[in-house]
């Protein structure tokens, strides 16, 4: 497959690395010369310089040969004049595009995204798919992640490990005889600065991070299991209130959860206020003490701080905590800060540029896939694939399948029930199938999952 990527930044990066590291046919376009020289000489890509809404420019980076355009640059209007050209003058097949704007996004304006008028197959709003994310998780007290699955009859979960964990030091297999009616598959075990797919002679240690697979209808004894018994938020404060604030606002005020707001410019808190007029909106620096115990701070079950500035996050979300908030979302951008917050007091790292090239790469997957998401700071990729009459897992056993080392099934969905996998387990026509991968089994995992030419 050849794909061109248009826009250097970190989505730009990221998806361009994946992309490569599968070995796909890459072109990275970008109107600096400096980082396309750097994405050059450190991946396995070709760069062309200038701008990605020029014919001249998306020629030159072999536009009549793609397979499809990626369009991730700052700018909406240079991605949607991208896609556009892709598919006016050179037939693309699939155009994809980054659009932040919320006025392109209204309902009132989709309609210009139809075939006929501006040919854009997906839309990737990432501050729509970071407030989606912030707001799953402010309803899953106790979870560091939540990802709902096959049509939100499972969920994945990620917890951290507690000293009052009642399964420590326990052997996976033993979880069974533990909690008889409890369905879960335990996935990925993060343990340091590193993660790993879990035996079942595998123990959970505290500090470490879990994720795992169950049917929604499990999943409050299964956060018991695993020492999570917390009560669901009814008192939240924001800070920062751009477009992804208020999309968490109105969506947590939705579901009659008490919402106040720290909004340190003037015109914003403004705006703000008239948009969301429920909102309890505070004009001030969420740094000053005396700002946070105005909004409420010590009353609130959760802090949430997604301004644009990850070091503000970062210690507004850790002043939250001392002065009294139970738990607290930070939204950080630096793959880099990531790291360093691990140690830190704060619950939840929300980052945008994973979520976005989540996003994107459910339409790059080969197969029928619904779903992908990357888990562990980029440790390995879930994904939700169908299967279909003649790929090669029809009609296998789970223990049959062979899968690559660092690959495991999660669980299966058939006839709208949840089965989670067991080795004798035959997987059907028509399953919807949760795999997980570690990075570097994924393309071999979608092997499995193509269908052969008599499919069609």
């Amino acid at each position: 497959m050849r794909v061109i990527v248009c826009g250097a930044g970190q989505v730009g990066l990221s998806i361009a690395s994946q992309l490569a590291l599968e070995g796909m046919d890459v072109v990275v376009v970008d109107h600096s010369a400096t980082l396309a020289q750097r994405l050059g000489d450190s991946l396995d890509v070709q760069t062309v310089t200038g701008h990605a809404s020029d014919p001249r420019v998306l020629k030159q980076a072999g536009a009549e040969q793609t397979d499809m355009i990626i369009a991730a640059t700052f700018s909406d209007e240079v991605n949607m004049v991208a896609c556009q050209v892709a598919h006016s003058l050179f037939g693309v097949p699939k155009k994809i595009a980054r659009v932040r704007t919320q006025g392109y996004l209204d309902a009132n304006s989709r309609a210009m995204f139809a075939r006929d008028h501006m040919p854009i197959d997906v839309i990737i709003s990432p501050e729509a798919e970071v407030a989606r994310a912030v707001v799953r998780r402010v309803t899953a007290p106790g979870a560091f992640d939540l990802i709902p699955l096959m049509d939100g009859r499972a969920r994945l979960v990620g917890v951290r490990i507690g000293d009052d964990c009642p399964i420590i030091n326990t052997p996976l297999r033993q979880l069974t005889a533990l909690f008889p009616d409890l369905q879960i598959t335990t996935i990925a075990i993060g343990r340091g600065d590193k993660y790993f797919v879990p035996s079942s002679d595998d123990q959970i240690f505290p500090m470490d991070r879990v994720y795992f697979l169950a049917a929604t209808a499990h999943i409050d004894r299964a956060m018991a299991a695993f020492g999570h018994e917390e009560q669901r938020a009814q008192r939240v404060l924001i800070i920062g209130g751009g477009n992804i604030g208020l999309m968490i606002a109105e969506a947590l005020d939705q579901a009659s959860i008490a919402v106040r707001m720290i909004e340190k410019s003037e015109e914003q808190a403004a705006r703000a206020a008239e948009v969301a007029p429920r909102l309890v909106v505070i004009n001030g620096d969420a740094l000053e003490p005396d700002i946070l115990e105005e909004a409420g701070v010590k009353a609130a079950d959760t802090s949430i701080a997604v301004t644009n500035d990850d070091q503000s996050n970062i210690l507004a979300s850790l002043m939250a905590k001392r002065v009294g908030a139970e738990r607290t979302v930070a939204l950080i951008n630096r793959a880099s800060f990531s790291t360093l917050v691990s140690p830190l007091d704060i619950d939840v790292v929300v980052n945008p540029r994973d979520i976005t090239i989540s996003t994107i790469l459910r339409h790059v997957r080969r197969g029928r896939v619904r779903e992908v998401h990357s888990i562990g700071d980029g440790f390995g990729e879930v994904l939700e694939i169908d299967a279909l009459a003649t790929s090669e897992v029809v009609n296998k056993s789970i223990s049959e399948l062979q899968l690559p080392d660092g690959a495991i099934v999660g669980g299966i969905m058939r006839d709208d029930e949840i089965v989670l996998p067991k080795p004798s387990l035959v997987i059907k026509e028509g399953d919807r199938v949760v795999v997980f991968a570690e990075e570097a089994a994924v393309k071999r995992v979608e092997r499995f999952f193509e269908v052969r030419l008599e499919f069609f």
